[in-house]
C-alpha cells in the first residue's frame, strides 16, 4: 500500500523550533519530487519547500525561506522539515506530498503531476 505519513506536529512557541517528518511506504521517495505543502484555516493550500533529484537542491517558499530547511534519508524512505524560528502565520496542517516535479513559481512552491499525498499534522505557533 503506497503511503506518506507526517509526523511531528505540535504547539511551539513563537522563535521555537520544530521538526517534521513524512515517512513513505509502497514506493520510494528517490523517484519522485517531495515537497511539504500547508493550509492553514480558511486559507489555500501553499506549497512551501520541496526536493528532487532532478533538481539538485531543495527549494523553499519565500515565506519560509531562511527559516526552514529540508533533507532526506533515504535508507529510512524519510523526509524531514525542520522549521526554525517560527511565526504565528506558520500555523497549519503540514502535508507531504510525492510529485513529477517541483518548481518555484513566484514566491511559491509549486507540485506537478501529484502522485499521493498524506494525510497532514497540524503546527500551532502560539504562546
Amino acid at each position: 500500500e503506497v503511503q506518506l505519513v507526517e509526523s511531528g506536529g505540535g504547539l511551539v512557541q513563537p522563535g521555537g523550533s520544530l521538526t517534521l517528518s513524512c515517512a513513505a511506504s509502497g514506493f520510494s521517495l528517490g523517484d519522485y519530487a517531495i515537497g511539504w505543502f500547508r493550509q492553514a484555516p480558511g486559507k489555500e493550500r501553499e506549497g512551501v519547500s520541496c526536493i528532487s533529484s532532478s533538481a539538485g537542491k531543495a527549494l523553499y517558499g519565500d515565506s519560509v525561506r531562511g527559516r526552514f530547511s529540508m533533507s532526506g534519508n533515504n535508507a529510512k524512505n524519510t523526509v524531514y522539515l525542520k522549521m526554525n524560528v517560527v511565526k504565528p502565520e506558520d500555523t497549519a496542517v503540514y502535508f507531504c506530498g510525492a510529485a513529477s516535479r517541483c518548481a518555484k513559481v513566484g514566491d511559491q512552491i509549486m507540485g506537478y503531476g501529484m502522485y499521493h499525498w498524506g494525510k497532514g499534522t497540524p503546527v500551532t505557533v502560539s504562546s
